[in-house]
């Protein structure tokens, strides 16, 4: 089974694919969340895991905007704990000049850089991995990344644990081109565009509350296709094939002016 990942090895994506699939795949690693769904829509991998929105930091936006365009579905979730250490070559902080990272983690650690690493260099970089592989490059730089970066790059661990919130966690979407069959434990995704009218964002929700759904997420992005409009995302609980959801989405759609559904997949055990 080829799954995609973003890359390059020992990224946080890699290891929620792990635990979703098991080891006994073949993990490809990609350089973008792009990519991942490229690859899968072309049928190199048959699926790909990306992250959707961390507990401190919110959203990935890219993630979101690839799923607005994208023919995939979601197959599933995974909920993976973060914890962020930081690695280098050399054993000293004040040897450090420049940190390198994804923007969440940089975002995630913020107050702990504040405090013992004011004089370094903050640069966002591609993947938590790649930092690693940059710092192991370079005699005055760090990471942060996952302990089993530290592993792969041949780097030292300075400090465990830095992230600011201490139950810090991230959630992966896994996607694929086959949508799976209720578990009786389920969640379906959806994208939404109003009509600017008053009460529009009402009509979609009054439905649910009426049918006895639970919405767990609702979340907004621009259209980009004119000037503040914006695209919704929403989250609920149920499979598209459960009577209440079905007939609930029924009357949403006449209250939309687009309506997709981007899957129904079994909820992520924390």
């Amino acid at each position: 089974l080829a799954v995609a990942f973003l890359g390059p090895e020992g990224t946080f994506t890699q290891q929620a694919a792990f635990r979703h699939f098991g080891h006994a795949i073949c993990a490809t690693p990609t350089a973008s969340i792009d990519d991942i769904f490229k690859v899968v829509e072309r049928g190199v991998c048959q699926y790909g895991v990306v992250p959707v929105e961390n507990s401190t930091e919110g959203v990935i936006t890219h993630t979101l905007d690839s799923l607005l365009h994208s023919s995939l579905v979601i197959t599933g979730e995974v909920s993976l704990r973060i914890h962020h250490n930081l690695m280098s070559r050399t054993h000293r902080f004040d040897e450090i000049d420049v940190v390198y990272s994804h923007q969440q983690s940089l975002a995630q650690c913020r107050q702990w850089l504040d405090r013992f690493l004011p004089q370094a260099q903050r640069t966002a970089v591609s993947s938590n991995a790649e930092a690693a592989r940059l710092a192991a490059q370079q005699e005055h730089a760090a990471a942060i990344a996952g302990e089993v970066a530290a592993d792969l790059y041949g780097l030292h661990i300075l400090e465990r644990d830095i992230e600011d919130e201490p139950d810090n966690t991230t959630r992966f979407l896994v996607v694929g081109r086959t949508p799976v069959g209720p578990t009786g434990g389920d969640k379906t995704s959806l994208l939404l565009t109003l009509q600017n009218h008053p009460g529009a964002l009402y009509g979609v929700l009054e439905p649910f509350a009426r049918h006895g759904i639970s919405m767990s997420k609702i979340e907004s992005r621009p259209s980009r296709k004119a000037a503040w409009d914006y695209v919704f995302f929403v989250d609920v609980e149920g499979h598209l094939k459960d009577q209440s959801l079905d007939l609930a989405l029924k009357e949403v759609a006449e209250n939309v002016t687009l309506l997709k559904i981007l899957g129904s997949y079994p909820r992520a055990i924390d």
